[in-house]
C-alpha cells in the first residue's frame, strides 16, 4: 500500500509537504493551463521525495449533462487532461462521480457512458481512472448509485471516507465499504463530523475507522491523505492511524 498527500494545486504546497509520503495528488484546476504547470519542476519535486503522482481532475467539472453537445465538450476536455497526466506520469487520476441533476434517473445511463469514455480515454493516456463518491455535494451521484454505475462500467472507486460519512454516517461508510470494497482502488482518508466539520485529522471527528478496518483491511491500493492543513505532524499522523486501519488483518 502507498500512502500519500493531496497538495491541491500548488507546487510549493508539495515542495513544502510530501517529503516521506508515497505519492503526491495534484489537483488541475477548472479552467487550468496545462502548458503553464512547471514540468521540470514537479518531475524535480517527486524525484527529490521518491515520490509518485496522482492528479485530481477538476473538482466542478459535471460528468453529464443533458445536452449531447455539452457531453462532448466534457469528454473533449477531460481527454486532454487525461493526455498531460499520462505524458507527465501520473498513476491514477480522480473524478468526481457528479451530474448537473444528479436525481435526474434518466442521466445515469448517460453517466455511465461518459464514465466508460473517461476511463477508456484514461487507459489510452496509461493512468488508472477512478470515480470518487461526492454524494454529500449538490451534484454529486448517491452512494449506492454511484457504486452501481462504477461496476457497470468497470470504473474503480475513489472511496473518499469523510464523504461518505457526510453523506449517511457511519451507516454510509459501512455500506459502500461492503458492496463495493471490490471496486476500491484507491482512498481519500480524513475525518469529519456531523455539525459541518471535514477534512480534519483521523481521531479529530466522529468516522468509525474501525469499519475501515473491518471490510478494507489488508487493503493494497493507493491511499491520499485529504486532510487541510500544512502541518506536517499531523498529516503524517493522519497517515499513520489511515495505515493502521487499512493495513490490519481483517480476517
Amino acid at each position: 500500500m502507498d500512502v500519500g498527500l493531496t497538495v491541491g494545486d500548488s507546487l510549493e504546497r508539495m515542495e513544502r509537504t510530501i517529503g516521506g509520503f508515497d505519492l503526491a495528488e495534484y489537483s488541475l484546476a477548472e479552467g487550468v493551463d496545462l502548458e503553464a504547470i512547471d514540468g521540470d519542476r514537479l518531475e524535480e519535486i517527486l524525484a527529490d521525495a521518491n515520490a509518485d503522482f496522482c492528479v485530481h481532475l477538476p473538482f466542478k467539472q459535471d460528468v453529464v449533462t443533458p445536452v449531447p453537445e455539452i457531453n462532448e465538450a466534457i469528454l473533449d476536455y477531460q481527454r486532454r487532461l487525461l493526455e498531460w497526466a499520462g505524458a507527465a506520469g501520473a498513476r491514477k487520476a480522480v473524478l468526481h462521480g457528479t451530474a448537473r441533476n444528479p436525481h435526474d434517473t434518466d442521466l445515469r445511463p448517460l453517466f455511465a457512458d461518459q464514465l466508460a469514455a473517461i476511463d477508456a480515454a484514461a487507459a489510452d493516456a496509461g493512468v488508472e481512472l477512478v470515480v470518487e463518491n461526492v454524494g454529500h455535494q449538490k451534484r454529486g451521484l448517491p452512494l449506492t448509485v454511484l457504486g452501481d454505475l462504477a461496476r457497470e462500467t468497470g470504473t474503480a472507486v475513489c472511496f473518499d471516507v469523510g464523504h461518505a460519512y457526510m453523506e449517511d454516517g457511519n451507516d454510509g461508510v459501512e455500506r459502500f465499504c461492503k458492496r463495493y470494497g471490490d471496486l476500491i482502488t484507491h482512498v481519500h482518508v480524513h475525518d469529519a463530523r456531523s455539525r459541518g466539520d471535514t477534512h480534519i485529522p483521523i481521531g479529530a471527528g466522529e468516522i468509525d475507522y474501525g469499519i475501515v478496518t473491518e471490510y478494507l483491511g489488508g487493503f493494497d491500493g493507493t491511499v491520499a491523505v485529504e486532510v487541510f492543513s500544512e502541518d506536517v505532524a499531523l498529516l503524517r499522523d493522519t497517515a499513520e492511524r489511515a495505515t493502521a486501519a487499512l493495513e490490519a488483518d481483517n480476517s
